[in-house]
């Protein structure tokens, strides 16, 4: 059996961090599995859906290394849910219900006044012909929901009816068919709901594993039964922890901060956000995984933790530090340029451990290049003075460090930071970055004699 997995996100906004998960857990588990990713936008929505979120989504997975196998569009598959709608309705499945929403939530609002769940009462399924009639004629529109099969015979006469699947995530999982409302399938205007959909297309595409956050568990048991009912073998599910701010807040898009593209556009490497939102809340250690390949080694959905997945941004910073400190030149070639930065390899080697973003790179840059605001301390204006004539003569090397230091060090008996700190702020205006022996001869004889007094 060939694996197929999907991620259905709605293009009416920007994919954050949050969801970003899901899509990388599908993703990984395809490609580990030798399966076959598909990206199925949920796009029924047509007021809300916009084609330019469409392509933001596929930019962003793209950036991430998320590259699908398939694109499909629920928009173009109408056809295939109205099919799936008669077949339920032929078979006594989907019935009309004209209630209104204050209707229902008067209804709802007395059940637990008696101390009852708030569970829908069937009212539609008893409707005669001539009441259903009645309701056209004043104008309403029949909702449709799914008889869910938790009833011998009588679908008035509930009995306890447990779904349980195994979940990838979460072992062994049940609901109670029982304690559930008939689910709405199709709204009053003919469109029909996700839930619905969704099943729709997993059959029809053939997907194999649905996996998704946890936030999904509850709807899983009616699914399972809606799925039986239009003859299908439901798929095997997992149920991942959701990825939440460190307050414990869900992600939404509304936190545009997280978006992906904002965390592009911050300088941040696509390999520590994937690494962070395939590793928080997992038992593997949140580390800077360098490829997809590498990642796909690591993906494991037995690991993933029931305890909330935390996003820290401080955690994602460091992560991203750690993998610009080992990118080699070649993977940042283009973007160096792209920031006008006309160095080569020697350049990047010695400032790359200093650098949180490869954009950082550009400080250094403006350092070797100038002009800088050269610091001087009072107290070390002699000392910077007597270091020029002690600078040594010919090509600036590695080497021309050490011998300057030294020299000054013999004529001044300065050590360490009072020996080193002077000569960096002056050369470079800052107080701390590059080992100043690989830093001297990108910055040229020209330019320290030029910011020595």
């Amino acid at each position: 059996m060939t694996v197929i997995v999907r991620f259905a996100p709605s293009p009416t906004g920007h994919i954050h961090i949050g969801n970003s998960r899901p899509a990388l857990y599908n993703w990984l588990f395809a490609r580990k599995t030798g399966g076959q990713f598909i990206l199925r936008f949920d796009d029924t929505d047509l007021e809300r859906s916009k084609q330019e979120y469409v392509e933001s989504i596929e930019q962003d997975l793209r950036w991430l290394g998320v590259e699908p196998d398939r694109i499909e569009r629920q928009s173009e598959r109408v056809a295939s849910y109205d099919a799936a709608a008669r077949k339920l309705k032929d078979a006594g499945l989907l019935y009309p219900c004209y209630e209104t929403p204050d209707e229902l939530e008067r209804r709802r609002s007395r059940q637990r006044a008696l101390g009852r769940p708030p569970v829908y009462d069937r009212t539609g399924l008893r409707l005669t012909a001539d009441e259903r009639a009645a309701f056209e004629a004043e104008g309403r529109k029949p909702h449709w929901r799914f008889l869910l099969p938790n009833h011998d015979g009588d679908p008035f006469e509930t009995k306890r009816t447990e779904v349980s699947w195994d979940d990838l995530c979460r072992g062994t999982q049940a609901v109670d068919l029982a304690s559930l409302s008939d689910p709405v399938l199709i709204r009053a205007d003919g469109t029909s709901l996700y839930t619905f959909t969704s099943i729709v297309d997993d059959i029809d595409m053939g997907v194999t594993h649905i996996i998704r956050g946890e936030d999904h568990v509850s709807n899983t048991g009616v699914q399972i039964a809606i799925f039986e009912a239009l003859g299908a073998t439901a798929p095997v599910f997992g149920h991942h922890n959701l990825l939440t701010t460190r307050d414990g807040e869900g992600l939404s898009k509304r936190k545009g901060t997280l978006s992906i593209g904002s965390l592009r556009e911050d300088g941040l490497e696509a390999m520590a956000v994937a690494s962070l939102a395939v590793l928080t809340g997992t038992s593997q250690a949140v580390e800077p995984v360098a490829t997809m390949d590498e990642l796909v080694g690591k993906f494991d959905l037995s690991s993933v933790s029931r305890s909330p997945a935390k996003f820290d941004p401080d955690e994602l910073r460091n992560l991203n530090a750690r993998l610009v400190h080992e990118l080699p030149y070649d993977a940042v070639k283009e973007r160096l340029e792209g920031l006008g930065i006309a160095a080569g390899e020697d350049f990047w080697e010695t400032v790359r451990g200093n650098c949180q973003t490869a954009a950082d790179a550009l400080d250094y840059w403006k350092v070797v290049t100038g002009p800088v605001d050269s610091r001087i301390e009072e107290e070390d204006r002699e000392f910077v003075a007597g270091a020029r004539d002690l600078l040594p003569e010919g090509e600036i090397t590695p080497d021309t460090w050490g011998l300057w230091t030294a020299a000054l060090k013999s004529q001044t008996g300065r050590k360490g930071r009072g020996l080193f700190m002077p000569l960096r702020r002056v050369l470079t205006g800052m107080d701390h970055g590059p080992d100043m022996k690989a830093l001297l001869p990108l910055i040229g004889r020209r330019n320290i004699l030029d910011r020595l007094p």
